[in-house]
């Protein structure tokens, strides 16, 4: 921090010029850009002083929806200069209620306000060059509020045949994208592929999620022809993946929600018969609950919804032929059983 010496001002009132000490150097920037977005259709005001945020901002939540009439998340971006132009090591997450907090360093941070809905970030422009860093560590974080005010968050996938919505379980790389996406190609309409929210404060199983893309793990490619040929870009965490947006894909039906009817736990396997078979209700409820975080009183409603969701019929689908699981999923949906 850099304060003018005594004599300076002494100087600068002898020359008779004027000081302005009206914002101290520590202060953020003026935001003067505001634009409305809708993640998962939940309304959030962005305001920043670059507009380059608000382009990323539409990257991630420009196509979707109003659709909840809940207060506004607040975001306020400020996007400050910086020496180095590398991209900001992976953050430190901590939760101080109510504050959920994300540090990369002394220029890449957030402090999302949990019980009022707003976050205040500060990125540099070096990370805004690396887009990918940006959206996923930063300016995501509208999503950290619509899964601890307004929804419960669940790692599943989510497609829907008939009107019946079946929500497809599983550990990292069980397959979750891949049988969402096989289903939405035989027909299916495609929610989400890993990532479902629940949402609160209803009677039914509504589910909401991202219908505008799915990710794949680069071998995925040799299941989908339209996949090969395209850019594999590792995500913000690492893994290698292929992302397909599902806009230009006119043979699929993309909604952002539907009501759960049956809960399926994904599991590819090398030898035994396929089959799908009944689950066990702790096994389920404790696997969906890993994820929750936030204000006390949320975690309380989190599991409440989550009982009600698990009202739903669940499963377990052993399979090793894509085909096989899509049609058991069918008959599923179609006979009950």
């Amino acid at each position: 921090m850099t304060m003018m010496t005594i004599r300076e001002i002494e100087a600068a009132c002898e020359a008779k010029q004027s000081l302005d000490f009206s914002r101290h150097e520590v202060d953020a920037p003026a935001l003067s850009l505001k634009k409305m977005f809708y993640p998962f259709g939940f309304p959030a005001e962005v305001s920043t002083n670059c507009a380059e945020v608000l382009e990323i901002m539409d990257d991630l939540w420009g196509k979707f929806e109003e659709q909840y009439d809940t207060e506004p998340i607040l975001v306020d971006v400020h996007v400050v200069e910086c020496s180095s132009m590398e991209c900001p090591p992976m953050p430190t997450y901590r939760f101080m209620t109510p504050l959920h907090i994300v540090v990369a360093d002394g220029d890449n941070y957030c402090v999302n306000d949990l019980q009022r809905s707003r976050s205040q970030i500060t990125i540099s422009r070096a990370a805004l060059q690396n887009r990918l860093y940006a959206g996923y560590f930063l300016l995501g974080t509208p999503a950290t509020h619509v899964a601890t005010r307004f929804t419960t968050p669940v790692h599943a996938g989510c497609v829907a045949l008939d009107g019946s919505g079946v929500l497809l379980c599983g550990d990292s790389g069980a397959g979750k994208s891949t049988l969402s996406y096989a289903c939405a190609r035989a027909g299916w309409t495609y929610i989400t592929d890993d990532g479902a929210f629940v949402i609160n404060d209803r009677e039914d199983r509504m589910v909401t999620g991202d219908c505008h893309r799915v990710r794949f793990r680069p071998p995925t490619a040799e299941l989908f022809p339209e996949l090969r040929g395209l850019e594999i870009t590792p995500r913000a965490t690492g893994k290698p993946s292929i992302e397909l947006q599902t806009a230009p894909m006119s043979h699929l039906q993309c909604v952002q929600n539907a009501q759960v009817d049956y809960i399926v736990f994904v599991n590819r396997h090398s030898g035994g018969p396929q089959e799908l078979r009944p689950y066990r209700l702790d096994v389920a409820r404790y696997a969906i609950q890993q994820v929750f975080y936030g204000m006390p009183e949320m975690r309380e409603k989190h599991n409440e919804t989550i009982e009600r969701l698990l009202e739903a019929e669940i499963f377990e689908l052993r399979y090793t032929e894509l085909d096989w699981g899509i049609e058991r999923l069918q008959r599923l949906v179609r006979e009950g059983r």
